[in-house]
């Protein structure tokens, strides 16, 4: 009996997992069950330490590894297929996450404003205002459904097909209806609908439409992105005061910990809010 295959759809079908993290689920585990010796049913936590130690050195690409392999006997424990799990006291090298790259505010005006000079102008900057003003991720933005805007807010179907509702503020909102305006009755189910194969933006059109407006802006291409945008959006909102499980909410991520990243992005507002807000910070 194929395990592999067993908790693959275990993943997709329960948990919802894309077909990306499915097939890069895949390759990992696939990978060490081949070179593991006695395939992965039969390793000892000493085979897998030993395993994980003979990859490339890049402590991203080694910690991807064992997260799937975790996550591979996690599901054997609880089907009860072994008895005990040999990643419960896994080693792994300490990874240095880089800080999230973000625009100033001024630069993002000047990117909402730069977007009036493109083609379809209307549709970039309706694009442009609801990535800063919501935090989306990019295939959330491109793949945006019709039936997703609930007045002034999204509802957004995120990650593990969790689903979380998302605010928009006035500029937003009036650059999408002034876009649903443009757009009229056209037959699509999607808020940005293409001819492409999928029917909506792809996220390689949106990208290469979005560095165009920032050269037109005067800003470097190479520090503009959608998820540049989506950065921009938690760093300001934190620095305006904003709550950290409020952001972590909008953003839709699982782990607060991986909100937590941009609270290293401004270390003298933080200081601040501390001096300001601690009962006894000025005692």
């Amino acid at each position: 009996m194929n395990y592999i295959d067993i908790f693959l759809e275990a993943l997709s079908a329960e948990h919802g997992r894309s077909e990306k993290t499915l097939t890069s689920y895949e390759s990992d585990l696939r990978l060490a069950d081949g070179a593991i010796p006695g395939g992965l049913m039969d390793a000892t936590s000493t085979a897998i330490q030993e395993y994980l130690s003979t990859l490339p050195d890049k402590a991203s690409s080694i910690a991807r590894k064992a997260s799937a392999l975790r996550g591979f006997y996690k599901f054997l424990m609880l089907e009860k297929i072994i008895k005990t799990n040999p990643t419960s006291n896994l080693e792994l090298p300490k990874s240095g996450r880089a800080l999230p790259k973000f625009l100033s505010i001024e630069e993002i005006e000047l990117l909402i404003s730069s977007a009036g000079d493109i083609k379809n102008s209307i549709r970039l900057r309706a694009m442009i205002e609801l990535l800063y003003a919501s935090g989306l991720r990019v295939s959330e933005l491109c793949e945006l459904p019709m039936t997703a805007i609930l007045g002034d807010k999204l509802l957004i179907h995120g990650k593990g097909a969790k689903e979380r509702l998302v605010p928009m503020h006035d500029a937003a909102i009036h650059a999408l209806n002034k876009w649903l305006d443009a757009r009229g009755n056209i037959e699509s189910k999607y808020v940005f609908p293409s001819r492409s194969q999928n029917g909506h933006i792809t996220r390689d059109g949106f990208f290469k439409i979005l560095k165009k407006c920032a050269v037109l802006s005067g800003i470097d291409p190479d520090r503009v992105s959608p998820h540049v945008l989506r950065h921009s959006f938690a760093s300001h909102l934190l620095a305006g005061g904003a709550n950290l499980r409020a952001i972590q909410t909008m953003l839709g991520h699982e782990d607060i910990s991986t909100t937590q990243i941009y609270t290293h992005v401004m270390p003298e507002k933080l200081c601040e809010t501390i001096e300001n807000h601690h009962p006894l910070a000025k005692k």
